[in-house]
């Protein structure tokens, strides 16, 4: 017989995973601030391997429009700027002979439609998942019927089951309607 607590359990770790997949996918979309989450995918050469920038250098966002990379390395500087102009940061950076500046530009108005149906689409995956899984742990609770699970709790199962898919899918309609407002503040 199926453990129903566990089986619900399960369903919770993984619509988690999806609430967890959705803001780790929303971090990298620049809305117009600086986020340092932007630059997680660069790896600069350095001493022959290519490591991440935030290894070679001290990030930070003096304003909400700047990003500054400090290289411990002033040598580094060159090897920084060819990595950054190499990614799809899209941003061309400034240099002083000591601290790289990446202006974040202010988003058009098209711009930030785009970046809104880019959050959008994410974040449609990201109920599917929540959904699937919901679908994939009901599908279980069918089959423990006949291997002796009563229908009573059965029943009492889905609807747990059901108010966790609710809460999930508020906690994603959260996480998009706050990067909606952020994109969307001019």
């Amino acid at each position: 017989m199926i453990d129903v607590k566990e089986v619900l359990k399960d369903a919770e770790e993984r619509m988690e995973m999806a609430a967890m997949f959705l803001e780790e996918q929303l971090s990298h979309i620049r809305a117009g601030r600086a986020n340092l989450a932007i630059l997680d995918g660069i790896k600069v050469d350095s001493y022959g391997m290519k490591v991440p920038l935030n290894q070679v250098a001290n990030l930070s966002t003096p304003d909400a429009r700047t990003i500054a990379i400090k290289p411990w390395d002033k040598k580094a500087i060159r090897d920084i700027e060819k990595a950054i102009m190499d990614s799809d940061v899209g941003i061309t950076p400034d240099n002083n002979g000591e601290v790289i500046r990446l202006a974040i530009p202010q988003p058009t108005e098209e711009r930030r439609k785009e970046l809104m149906k880019q959050c959008n689409k994410i974040a449609e995956k990201a109920k599917v998942e929540v959904r699937n899984v919901r679908g994939d742990i009901k599908e279980k609770l069918k089959k423990g019927i006949k291997d002796g699970l009563s229908e009573d709790l059965e029943k009492d199962a889905e609807n747990d089951l059901q108010k966790v898919h609710d809460k999930f899918i508020a906690k994603l309609d959260k996480l998009i309607e706050e990067k909606t407002k952020e994109i969307m503040t001019v």
